[in-house]
């Protein structure tokens, strides 16, 4: 479904994406690891539209992307949840859900309000709760739900679990398990090993801007080597 091959993005002069290439299936969850400043997050922003690649090609669906403004992939179905979450602070559950909404996709699934709600039955009790008065676990969930609200069939998720907690974890781990379920592609950046374990297919890791490990998780899992070398902080 999605396809990066040889991806170069710059900032200014800092070359800060190196020949990054990856894959992703329908259905399939994927992970990209790496510690802080590995290139995590520009190379879901580069995939999205927000950072132009110098060089290199991602498709989706067979289409070629990578020149294509961020409100054109949004509209083909890739959504986008930033690790910052921005959601309108000043908007209730439902409006923030209602300003995300898109039309129906043809081989995507098709969410509603009520279907947020039981994937994350948190915010269930919060509809009439402005963004800004909700917790950091409620805000995520917020996030997500309301980019799931534009029927994506890829979802880029940037650093979902990152301070939560445990519980909230949980309930993140089950709703991609639901993602997954219901055909979504999902491609995470994440530091926390732990919950990628829990929900990824195929785990990527990243450092310095290059590709440094490609494989299973379990064959991640198993390599003490790229665990130690990559990832030990």
């Amino acid at each position: 479904m999605l396809s990066v091959r040889h991806l170069n993005t710059y900032y200014g002069r800092a070359h800060i994406l190196a020949d990054v290439t990856l894959e992703l299936a329908r259905g399939e969850v994927a992970v990209l690891l790496g510690r802080n400043g590995a290139g995590k997050s520009t190379t879901l922003k580069s995939i999205a539209g927000l950072t132009r690649p110098a060089s290199g090609e991602v498709t989706f669906n067979g289409w070629r992307i990578d020149r294509l403004e961020p409100y054109q992939i949004a509209r083909i179905g890739i959504g986008y949840v930033p690790e910052d979450r921005r959601i309108f602070t000043e908007l209730t559950v439902m409006e923030n859900l209602a300003v995300g909404r898109q039309p129906v996709r043809e081989g995507a699934p098709s969410w509603t309000p009520e279907k947020m709600f039981q994937l994350f039955p948190n915010l269930a009790e919060l509809r009439d709760r402005p963004g800004g008065r909700m917790s950091g676990g409620e805000q995520q969930m917020l996030a997500i739900a309301r980019t799931l609200m534009g029927n994506p069939s890829c979802i880029l998720l940037d650093e979902p679990s990152e301070g939560l907690a445990p519980f909230i974890v949980a309930q993140m781990v089950s709703a991609i398990h639901e993602l997954k379920a219901a055909g979504v592609a999902v491609l995470l950046s994440e530091q926390n090993l732990r919950f990628a374990a829990a929900v990824s297919d195929r785990a990527y890791i990243i450092e310095k801007g290059r590709i440094r490990f490609r494989g299973t998780m379990a064959e991640l899992e198993e390599s003490d080597e790229a665990r130690t070398q990559y990832l030990a902080v």
